[in-house]
């Protein structure tokens, strides 16, 4: 599994339009092969951030699957608007180290 993660900073005083636009894009990413999950958290400390993180079965399901389909051009029409700076894009591979939760 891979994880794709960005730090999103949104234009001030545009984060209930960035939500909304988020939800309205989630079934374009949701339909791309080897997708297997989708959070964005909103940041407590600064208002016009967000957390965004993917899971993927590999990195070419992002990269060239999701990337390199139609989907992707709707995509970036709903969201790129919303972000200064435009963020970085990371992909990360298997935890090297793991906790549970603990039970109870």
């Amino acid at each position: 599994m891979i994880l794709e993660t960005a730090l999103l900073t949104v234009r001030p005083g545009l984060g209930t339009a960035f939500e909304r636009a988020m939800v309205e894009a989630q079934p374009l990413i949701v339909a791309t092969p080897g997708f297997l999950g989708l959070e964005v958290r909103p940041c407590l400390e600064a208002p016009d951030r967000y957390l965004l993180l993917v899971r993927w079965e590999r990195l070419e399901d992002h990269t060239e699957g999701f990337r390199g389909s139609d989907r992707y051009a709707r995509w970036k029409a709903l969201l790129h608007r919303f972000y200064d700076p435009f963020p970085v894009v990371e992909h990360y591979g298997e935890p090297v180290a793991s906790t549970p939760a603990p039970c109870g």
